[in-house]
């Protein structure tokens, strides 16, 4: 509840600033205010606030707008699961909400094949994608045309979505390293979910979050680590992305794929992983590798 009038900082600039703070975005926020022209209301409106109340008001009139931001708040805050079932559900409920009604209920699943491009470096957007099966990898060529893997995502993850925030052209190519399963969210449903209603873009933010800051960390150790860092570092990611114990896991991914993501020749690959074999941090067989000492990795990389 927060007054418009007020020293320092008026009403107007207390809801800009919570708005932009990802941790007070989502708080509901009533304006209770002497104000009542109605240019300052279409501006408190605009700027995200939830209701607009003048004073002098009935107590039962304050009590309704509380009671029922509390129960818009209750619909949205559902804690989803990242998956193709939870999503059409967040945007089930999320057409539920007059401003966004409008919302496709036609959301398609497009299957890939394997080694299929989803979309291509300097390629504009026209959608989201968010995978239900299947593994991608978004891959740049560096100055001397050589491929670099720069992230892999697996099911639960959304692709190409800061190209579309940006009005900008993809920076990656995104290919499939396996048959998979995207389904595809409109442009217009994506900015839709994201400027419409603010208790919903809050929750849809989180959902498309990616950990941005570890992507720029893995990156710095791509450009300056040695290549056995960068090997045994990307074994770890794999964990963390596909799942696997805490000592030993194992995946499946061909030598050129791997040294893709690691950001080096195949044959310096095939040397490290040689090197592993026979240190027993891991064991090959055709194109399976079972890590077996997940923190002695952990520890040449540099991660712990």
């Amino acid at each position: 509840m927060c007054d418009i009038m007020m020293p320092e900082l008026d009403g107007f600039e207390v809801l800009y600033m919570l708005s932009k703070d990802p941790n007070t975005s989502a708080i509901s926020f009533v304006f209770l205010t002497a104000k009542a022209d109605k240019k300052d209301m279409r501006r408190g409106m605009n700027l995200g606030a939830d209701d607009y109340i003048t004073k002098p008001f009935e107590e039962m009139e304050l009590l309704g707008a509380v009671e029922s931001r509390l129960k818009r708040n209750d619909r949205i805050k559902t804690r989803f699961s990242r998956n193709a079932e939870d999503l059409d559900r967040f945007i089930d409920e999320a057409r539920g909400f007059e401003e966004l009604k409008n919302l496709s209920k036609d959301r398609k699943v497009k299957t890939f094949g394997k080694k299929e491009v989803i979309y291509r470096e300097d390629e504009y957007p026209n959608a989201l994608y968010f995978i239900v099966e299947g593994k991608v990898a978004e891959s740049k060529m560096d100055s001397h045309a050589k491929e670099l893997i720069t992230e892999l995502y697996g099911p639960g993850e959304f692709l190409g979505y800061l190209p579309l925030l940006q009005a900008a052209q993809y920076r990656e190519t995104a290919t499939t390293l396996e048959e998979s399963k995207l389904a595809v969210i409109p442009k217009d449903d994506f900015m839709e979910l994201l400027q419409k209603n603010r208790d919903v873009s809050a929750r849809f933010i989180k959902m498309l979050s990616n950990n941005i800051l570890e992507k720029e960390e893995r990156l710095l150790r791509l450009a300056y680590g040695s290549v056995r860092e960068r090997v045994a570092e990307s074994i770890v990611m794999l964990q963390s992305r596909y799942g696997g114990g805490e000592e030993q896991f194992s995946f499946s991914m061909s030598r050129e794929d791997l040294a893709g993501i690691v950001g080096t020749a195949t044959e310096s690959l095939i040397r490290t992983l040689s090197d592993f074999k026979e240190e027993e941090l891991i064991r090959v067989k055709g194109r399976e590798i079972n890590v077996v000492n997940v923190p002695k990795l952990k520890k040449i990389a540099g991660i712990i």
